[in-house]
């Protein structure tokens, strides 16, 4: 089973990665200014990673791929690392699906 980590970065900002169960990081959220945002971005994953058509698969300017996942009111919660192929990146999105409804957050503040 997948698992969140919480870290506050250097700036002081706050921020996710979903990581697999074997420990590969398969999201990674925005910067948040706040704890309490950074949870709320995870609480938004867990609703909304169900949902296959809040999800974007896009191709990044050196053509790999990557995909973002959105809230229903479009805006981006996280983002994938680069794929060489679509197909493994689909593979992306499956696991952030299965994954995406963990309760387990570990924080790993600064």
């Amino acid at each position: 089973m997948g698992r969140y980590e919480l870290n506050q970065a250097k700036n002081q900002q706050f921020y996710f990665v979903l990581k697999a169960g074997n420990g590969e990081v398969i999201l990674v959220s925005e910067m948040y200014t706040t704890k309490a945002a950074a949870l709320d971005g995870i609480a938004s994953v867990q609703i909304n990673a169900i949902e296959r058509e809040l999800f974007e698969l896009n191709t990044a300017s050196n053509g790999q791929f990557y995909f973002n996942l959105k809230a229903k009111n479009h805006q981006v919660i996280g983002t994938s690392e680069m794929y060489t192929t679509a197909a493994s990146a689909k593979e992306g999105i499956h696991s952030v699906q299965f994954n995406g409804h963990s309760t387990q957050v570990d924080e790993l503040t600064a």
